[in-house]
């Protein structure tokens, strides 16, 4: 796809949806790396039944260390790789308490080094709470990248390279999510609405469901 398809797919996708966000429920940057954390081979609707609980009780390093590792499984059990992620979770809020006095920090580097967190999870916070232009490739953003030939890779990273290579400035910020929604609700996974997709024509699918 060339620059000018590329500057128009997010044209209209910013037409359709000027304030794209993500679907996670949060506050603050820590209320969304718990929720991040969670959301790993989960939905964001368990997720978020989930820290519709949690948050009230502990929204804080210091308060979900209070409560402790076995009371957090208990309200997060009802997520994929739950004692997993109550483990990394514990560890990670101990490690935010004991080097950044309970605040997250805003670089690459020191999100990675937190328990659990990955290079994904570290672009998601980064662009969503701190508004870098930093652009997190889940499945939906592999999947839309590759299907429309808006940056075609065989990998997370070669799509994420070139997205953050091709992408117009003025669009780098919201990208992601616009493309996440994209693939959740019309470039869908089994079968795509083309027939609805506001960026049909630009798309360079071969087969296009009609």
């Amino acid at each position: 796809m060339n620059s000018a398809k590329r500057t128009e797919v997010f044209t209209r996708l910013r037409a359709a949806n000027p304030h794209p966000a993500s679907e996670l429920e949060y506050r603050t940057p820590f209320e969304l790396l718990v929720a991040v954390l969670l959301s790993a081979q989960a939905t964001d609707v368990s997720v978020n039944a989930a820290t519709r609980n949690l948050f009230p009780v502990a929204n804080t390093p210091q308060a979900l260390l209070a409560i402790g590792e076995e009371k957090l499984r208990g309200y997060i059990q009802r997520i994929g790789l739950y004692q997993t992620k109550a483990k990394h979770l514990v560890q990670t809020c101990r490690q935010l308490v004991e080097q950044y006095d309970g605040i997250v920090p805003q670089t690459r580097e020191a999100l990675e080094a937190l328990p659990g967190v990955g290079h994904k999870t570290a672009s998601v916070i980064l662009n969503t709470a701190f508004g870098q232009p930093t652009i997190a490739v889940d499945t939906h953003v592999f999947r839309v990248a590759n299907r429309t030939g808006l940056a075609p890779g065989k990998n997370v990273l070669e799509v994420e390279n070139k997205l953050l290579k091709g992408v117009p400035d003025e669009f780098k910020h919201h990208a992601h999510h616009w493309l996440i929604l994209h693939g959740r609700y019309v470039c869908q996974a089994r079968k795509p609405k083309c027939g609805t997709c506001p960026i049909n024509d630009l798309c360079e699918y071969k087969e296009k469901v009609l």
